[in-house]
């Protein structure tokens, strides 16, 4: 079980947002509370890569934090398919382990840690999942990233991107941060801690505007890319290959 999130909810110096074990006891909560229709978000990807997980394939998890989005896949997707989980925090790869097992899953899985700043291997993929993850990687990485994902994945296979985005204008950013941080505030977190996470993550996440993620998706080979999923500063993409 999760804890609660109170991460910010007392006046302290600010450091840089980091997946250690104090973000990673919470992160359940944290997520939930702080990325709108989080579960639908998570209902969504699991519809789409079970009409794409094709049989003795493999589906990656990019970023695979506490591996919801794995067990969610677990429940629909035949058994024949493998599962690998991908983070650079050992500590959420080690609660992702103890949520599998506590599940009882059954199927073959790897959990691996890996930079992906520093690129990442990809073999008979059908599903490749970046939830909430592009956004965290740098800049200056993201382009040679995708391109080697697109590269490394089976034809005909899926790649499925959820971001905290930009809004393609400052009159528009403005508003959608605004309506963003009353929805922070209708889950009961506080001024204080909303601005001491932004302070925190000012220099870790990173977001892009919708069309430039689009334009990344386009530029690194994909055939179609489509937005599945919108709600002011939040967006959901699948591209296929």
């Amino acid at each position: 079980m999760s804890q609660y999130d109170n991460l910010f909810a007392k006046e302290q110096k600010v450091e840089d947002f980091r997946f250690g074990k104090s973000v990673v006891s919470v992160f359940d909560d944290m997520v939930t509370r702080s990325v709108p229709f989080y579960p639908e978000m998570q209902r969504m990807m699991t519809e789409i890569a079970a009409d794409f997980a094709m049989p003795g394939s493999m589906i990656y998890d990019l970023g695979c934090s506490t591996g919801t989005t794995l067990l969610n896949f677990d429940k629909v997707i035949a058994p024949d398919v493998s599962f690998t989980g991908v983070d650079e925090s050992t500590d959420m790869l080690l609660k992702c382990r103890n949520n599998f097992e506590a599940a009882g899953m059954q199927r073959m899985y790897e959990l691996k840690a890996q930079d992906l700043n520093k690129g990442v291997i990809i073999e008979n993929a059908s599903v490749v999942v970046m939830c909430l993850t592009l956004q965290f990687i740098r800049p200056l990485y993201r382009e040679k990233l995708l391109r080697d994902i697109y590269e490394q994945m089976n034809d005909n296979s899926c790649f499925i991107l959820i971001e905290k985005v930009l809004g393609e204008d400052s009159l528009f950013n403005r508003l959608f941060i605004k309506y963003y941080y009353d929805y922070k505030r209708r889950n009961n977190y506080n001024d204080m801690e909303i601005a001491q996470k932004r302070e925190a993550l000012e220099n870790v996440l990173i977001p892009y505007k919708l069309m430039e993620n689009r334009e990344l998706l386009a530029q690194s080979g994909f055939r179609y890319v489509e937005t599945f999923f919108k709600w002011y500063n939040f967006s959901g993409m699948v591209a296929v290959k």
